[in-house]
């Protein structure tokens, strides 16, 4: 009985090590086993002995590379990032009968952000959110802090540039946004809650992206989209490449609690380039318009307007005696390609046309009723001419406020023959009384058509008894506004 036992033993074991070998043999024929296949092994742990030694695939050095790229980034552009704090002044009312008898209440809220130096000499980028309605802005780089002076904004594209008095800045080196590609691993650099110098690291979610928060009547929404941690704080701050370049200023998150969770977005760098340099060199962004409105094509319009290609977009309107209308386009027009370039979506169209200037000619190739056409058209200035525009603000010391005439692209766009846009005011002004908001646009006082900025504050200056002062507001509402002088 024993014997029987350990002969069958012996068999088990025998058969045991020929299915071993017979297995091991066919995986590697096979190529279930290789040293390829050896080469995924988890990094993180110790390979096992497989008899043999693996070779590695290029994963390995991809992955020391890229943090070595992030150390390199940071390094590059931590320094040209800076802490920027503001101070608004507010006075206030109640809106009850006590404002009769007291005088207002004042108040100040203190904000915070970040920006990037563009220039040695001082100058730096910034959102418009950030400094907007500033009193005092301070400027914190390293342990120094300097005080910041409003050189220029673009609510269009939530920028604004300030200077700070100083040379030999750190400035950070521009990328190309337009060769940034989606996957690409970038850092965003800024001070989220007061915590100055953070750097996060995240990919390029998607290119392009409107997102429909800028409340400008002629918005540039063509974000750069990345999963960097961004949070409040950050807005201004770098979006860099693992070669420290800017290829974007960070500018909002998606977020319903106010906190990062998942998706922040950034304004391209080449449009950042440009508001920078009009800003500097004129005070004034150079903006180039078409003299039209667009929409993207979905595939309902595609089935209405029997469009096979999605692609491009739909001319929604086109405005007397701009250019579209001088190059006869026509409502219902589809763009297909601007210069060569194929226009996949209205932010990228208002991308395109953020780089240009008024002057320039373009190609334009159209579909209509199914016929592909090339038009010719030259973008205007805010004028409806292609010369330079420097911003011409009237000041007026006995209201401490400014103000400046709506541009004729603006007035077309509402209607309005002629109109006063309060532009700032100092906050314990007599203008601040009033409560008119900044941007809104004085049409009439008294149902007389205001026809300039010091028209407008000589009849207030002047006027005794009731005073009705209407026009409209930033939502394109008709308000009025009634007084006793």
């Amino acid at each position: 009985m024993k014997k029987t036992i350990v002969i069958v033993g012996c068999v088990s074991i025998l058969s045991g090590i020929i299915g071993s070998l017979l297995t091991f043999t066919l995986l590697k024929k096979e190529g279930f086993l290789s040293t390829e296949h050896a080469s995924l092994i988890s990094l993180n742990h110790e390979t096992p002995d497989l008899g043999f030694t693996p070779q590695y695939s290029e994963i390995r050095p991809e992955v020391i590379n890229a943090e070595d790229n992030f150390v390199f980034a940071s390094e590059q552009s931590k320094s040209s990032v800076v802490f920027i704090q503001t101070l608004s002044e507010y006075e206030y009312r109640t809106g009850s009968w006590l404002d009769w008898f007291f005088e207002p209440r004042a108040s100040q809220q203190i904000s915070s952000g970040s920006g990037v130096i563009l220039s040695e000499d001082g100058y730096i980028i910034t959102n418009n959110h950030v400094v907007d309605d500033a009193d005092i802005i301070k400027v914190v780089h390293g342990k120094k802090t300097y005080d910041g002076k409003l050189m220029g904004t673009d609510p269009s594209t939530d920028l604004a540039v300030i200077k700070v008095n100083q040379q030999n800045l750190p400035a950070i080196k521009f990328g190309n946004s337009d060769d940034v590609n989606v996957g690409e691993w970038v850092l965003a650099v800024g001070n989220p809650f007061n915590l100055t110098s953070t750097v996060t690291a995240g990919i390029v979610s998607a290119k392009g992206r409107n997102i429909n928060i800028l409340r400008d009547k002629f918005p540039i929404e063509s974000f750069i989209q990345t999963d960097a941690a961004i949070n409040p704080g950050n807005s201004g701050g770098a979006l860099v490449n693992t070669q420290g370049n800017l290829i974007g200023v960070n500018t909002a998150i998606l977020s319903r609690t106010g906190s990062y969770t998942g998706y922040g977005f950034a304004v391209p760098s080449n449009i950042v380039k440009k508001v920078f340099e009009d800003i500097k060199n004129y005070g004034e962004v150079q903006k180039a318009f078409i003299g039209a409105e667009f929409i993207d094509i979905n595939s309902e319009l595609a089935t209405k307007m029997n469009l096979e290609d999605l692609s491009g977009v739909i001319v929604a309107n086109v405005q007397r005696e701009g250019a579209a209308a001088k190059g006869n386009l026509e409502k219902g027009d589809v763009i297909r390609e601007i210069n060569g370039r194929k226009i996949d979506s209205k932010a990228f169209l208002e991308e395109y046309m953020g780089n240009m200037y008024p002057g320039e000619e373009i190609k334009v190739l159209i579909e209509r009723e199914g016929t592909k056409k090339e038009k010719k058209l030259t973008l205007t200035n805010r004028e409806g001419t292609t010369g330079i525009i420097r911003r011409d603000v009237y000041a007026s010391e006995w209201l401490d406020a400014t103000f400046e005439s709506v541009p004729k692209v603006e007035r077309d766009l509402l209607g309005i023959k002629s109109g006063v846009k309060v532009v700032d005011y100092k906050k314990t002004g007599i203008f601040a009384k009033l409560g008119i908001a900044e941007g809104f646009i004085i049409t009439h006082i008294n149902n007389t058509t205001v026809e300039s900025p010091a028209e407008f504050s000589e009849i207030l200056e002047r006027i005794k008894g009731r005073v009705i002062i209407s026009g409209i507001d930033k939502h394109g509402r008709n308000v009025y506004y009634p007084y006793f002088f």
